[in-house]
Formats: structure tokens, C-alpha cells, sequence
């Protein structure tokens, strides 16, 4: 029996490595996709006219501002209500607890709430909104931590309150008019479900039926690096399968003429001198200091420090610029930076996967995609919750859910043991010495939003 493939449109859509994955799970068809730059629309449709995306798959570049709903229905043919999902994951750097929080003077102008004015229009049947972890945490108004109560400072007002973004968003997105959605969010890394890379994420499942979806729980964990055997993180479980590494996807890949964001000749200097598995603590301390300049002395662990990777852990979170001293990711044999053909391996793209653009463009496509895999897992719950629906001619849940829930579902994953009591550890390929890492302590964790 041949199933029905449900519609997407896809919104920031990048490199389609969301939307890859929800096709990949042969449930899906992508009918239309926004994207503000040109190289990745450039990337779209070259692999549309190699046959690797649908040929009918409509492209409007331009800001999201420009474009209008009713644009992407007159182009597909479908009408407000017809669509089965809305998926992407707008642009929050501001978000991200890796850099500086800024403040959000006026949210509904935001890239959260343009992707809200699309579901809005078009009201799909469900929504899949995917974005950074911190998302969850940012208030609409930023309190500097040296101006926050506990260093004397005035209370916080409820615009500063931690979570009051995603609150609002809450707000505003039950007042859909005509079919207000309920949502649900979850908290989960990549690494998890068998992708090759720790990646840590925030997806919001939204739709208009008062379906209370769950993501499935972890199907991958730690081997404490010795293959044949597995550690079970969760005695009462099955047996997890071990992580996918670095080693099982580029171990294998040999690359005449790469495309590559290299190290300079001075930061390969310092590289060279860092065995595999290690990082700026295994330099001589004269060389840190020389290397790191007031980095050196500031608090923090900064494990990505003139970091070498190592074939037998997952790779950690792919950053846009491979060859930065401080978040570097070079390759655990040879003195050099990733690849962007080992890039989009870690994400999992297919190996024919074309990417346009200027160098610093690929690497940004192939960086900040979503992992391939975590597309494919989340598009499997839809699907079937779309099947139960179908099957009901469409008719809502009777019930309505009593909140939002927030869902962590062992999202935080820690790998590895870098320093410890004045030791360096350095974690080599094989090395059944390696030192081992705590496992988690929660698998999942549900509160209300």
C-alpha cells in the first residue's frame, strides 16, 4: 500500500538539511522553500536540477519579510488549511548562550514571529519550528548579570524574566485565528538518534487538533569508547546502540582537490604540537600563553582551544568557521581543518549533495544546517500522528491540552574528561585507558510552559 505523502513548506530553509530529512523518511514533499540568500538558493536549486530535489519545488528567494503567504499558495496551488506541515528554523544568534544576548525592543518583528505570521496564514496542520537551546532560556529584555538581583540590583520585571521570548511566542500562537495550535517542545541533541555529531537543539511540534505528540526516547549512547561492548545508560531500557563518530563517517574519505577553510601557517604551528584527542592543555605553558593571549587567563574550561579531534567520539558541534583558534575542529591524523565534504558527512548529507557559493558561504550552509537525521526522526512522529488524524476525517481531539509542555529528553551530553586536578587527559583512538565520562543523570523531564 502506497502511503500519502504530506505537503511541506519550508521557510529558512538553508541547505535543506531539515527538509532532506523529513523527505528522507519517504512520508513528505516539499512544495515551496524561503530563503534570504542567494548561494544557498543557489545550492537548491543546483541539486533540484540534479534530480535530487522535486521538480516542482517552488524557490523564493528574498527576505521572509518580502514574501507573502498568499505568494506560496498561488504558486502551489493550495489553499489556507491544505498545507500538512510548516517547517524551519528562523535565524536566533541573538538566543544562543554561546554568545552575547541582545535585547528584543520589539519581538513581533522578530524572525520567530515572521515564521508565526506564516503559520497564521496559511494554518498547516502542523508545525515543526526548529531553533537553538537557549531560545527557551531568553527574556525579551536583557538584564546584564552584574545588574541581576543576586548582585544587588533591582527585582526583575517580567519582560527580563528567563523564558519570557518563548512565552510570549506561547501567547501569541494560541491566538492563531479560527484554529489556535497547541505546542509542544523538546529538548534533544542529535548525537542521540544516531547522528555523528553532538548537536544540542530545541523543536517545537505545534498543530491545530489538540494532539499532544512526544518525541521517542534516545536510541544511541555512550560506549566509553570500546566498540564491542555497550554501556546501557538506562538499565530498565533496551539496549542502546553505541554513538556514531567522527571515525565511522570520514574515516574512510579520501578527497583529491577539497574545499577547505584552513588553519594559517601560525595556527597549524600550535596544532601540529597537539596530539589527537587533545587540546591547548597538552601545549607547554609558555606556548598556551604565547597562543592564547588573554584567553589564557580567562574562567572556563575552553575545551576548543587549538582542539584536535579524535576518531573514536562523536564530533562536536560543527561551528560555521572550522579554522578559529577558539573553537577549532582539526582533523585528528592531520594538521588541517575539517573539510566541507567531511562537513556535510557530520550532518549526514547525501555525498552528492552540491553546495554554491563562496567557501566561507559552504561551510556556513553545511554548518548551520539541522542534522539530516534529526529532520528524518521528528518527520516519523509527525507522519504518524498525521495517519491518526486522517484516519479521524480530521476531526480535533475533544480534549484540549492544559498547557504547553517543555520536554527534555537527555539533550545535554557530556563526552569527555579534558582536565581534571591538574591532569590533562587526552583522549587517543583505541586507548581502552581513555577516561571515562558520568552518564546522565535525567533522561526526561517534562514542564509546563
Amino acid at each position: 500500500m502506497v502511503q500519502k505523502k504530506y505537503t511541506v513548506v519550508s521557510l529558512f530553509s538553508g541547505a535543506m538539511g531539515l527538509d532532506l530529512g523529513l523527505e528522507q523518511t519517504g512520508r513528505f514533499r516539499v512544495v515551496a522553500c524561503v530563503e534570504k540568500e542567494h548561494a544557498f538558493c543557489e545550492t537548491i536549486r543546483a541539486n533540484q536540477r540534479a534530480g535530487r530535489l522535486a521538480p516542482g519545488l517552488k524557490v523564493f528567494e528574498g527576505d521572509i519579510s518580502g514574501v507573502t503567504p498568499q505568494d506560496i499558495l498561488d504558486a502551489t496551488g493550495l489553499k489556507a488549511g491544505e498545507i500538512d506541515l510548516v517547517t524551519g528554523g528562523p535565524p536566533c544568534q541573538s538566543f544562543s548562550t554561546a554568545g552575547k544576548r541582545g535585547t528584543v525592543q520589539d519581538p513581533r518583528g522578530t524572525l520567530p514571529w515572521q515564521y508565526l505570521r506564516f503559520v497564521e496564514a496559511l494554518q498547516p496542520r502542523f508545525f515543526l519550528m526548529e531553533n537553538v537551546r537557549g531560545l527557551l532560556s531568553a527574556a525579551l529584555r536583557h538584564r546584564p548579570i552584574n545588574q541581576r538581583p543576586e548582585k544587588g540590583g533591582p527585582p526583575l520585571k517580567a519582560d527580563e524574566e528567563p523564558g519570557s521570548v518563548i512565552r510570549l511566542f506561547a501567547e501569541d500562537i494560541q491566538k492563531v485565528s479560527g484554529c489556535g495550535y497547541h505546542m509542544d517542545c523538546f529538548e534533544v541533541n542529535a548525537v542521540n538518534y544516531g547522528a555523528p555529531q553532538l548537536r544540542e537543539r530545541a523543536l517545537f511540534i505545534g498543530n491545530r487538533f489538540n494532539a499532544v505528540v512526544n518525541f521517542p526516547d534516545p536510541t544511541h549512547g555512550s560506549s566509553n569508547g570500546e566498540k564491542p561492548k555497550q554501556q546501557t545508560l538506562f538499565p530498565e531500557d533496551e539496549v542502546l546502540q553505541p554513538w556514531m563518530t567522527l571515525g565511522d563517517v570520514i574515516g574512510d574519505l579520501s578527497e583529491a582537490d577539497p574545499v577547505i577553510m584552513d588553519f594559517s601557517p601560525r595556527k597549524k604551528s600550535f596544532l601540529s604540537l597537539v596530539p589527537p584527542g587533545s587540546n591547548w592543555r597538552s601545549l607547554p605553558e609558555e606556548v598556551q600563553k604565547q597562543s592564547m593571549g588573554k584567553a589564557w587567563v580567562a574562567k572556563g574550561g575552553r575545551s576548543g582551544w587549538w582542539r584536535r579531534l579524535n576518531f573514536d567520539l562523536p564530533c562536536p558541534t560543527l561551528v560555521t568557521m572550522p579554522n578559529h583558534a577558539s573553537t577549532s575542529l582539526c582533523h585528528p591524523t592531520e594538521v588541517r581543518a575539517l573539510t566541507l565534504k567531511e562537513y556535510a558527512r557530520i550532518q549526514e548529507f547525501p555525498d552528492d549533495w552540491e553546495f554554491c557559493g563562496k567557501t566561507h558561504e559552504q561551510y556556513a550552509q553545511a554548518g548551520n544546517a539541522v542534522p539530516v537525521r534529526l529532520g528524518r526522526v521528528a518527520g516519523n512522529v509527525i507522519a504518524a500522528e498525521l495517519d491518526r488524524l486522517a484516519t479521524k476525517n480530521w476531526e480535533p481531539y475533544p480534549a484540549k491540552p492544559e498547557s504547553f509542555r517543555i520536554i527534555y529528553v537527555q539533550s545535554h551530553v557530556r563526552t569527555r574528561q579534558w582536565f581534571k586536578n591538574g591532569k590533562t587527559f587526552v583522549w587517543q583512538d583505541d586507548d581502552k585507558d581513555n577516561p571515562t565520562y558520568a552518564s546522565p543523570k535525567t533522561k526526561r523531564r517534562s514542564k509546563a510552559l
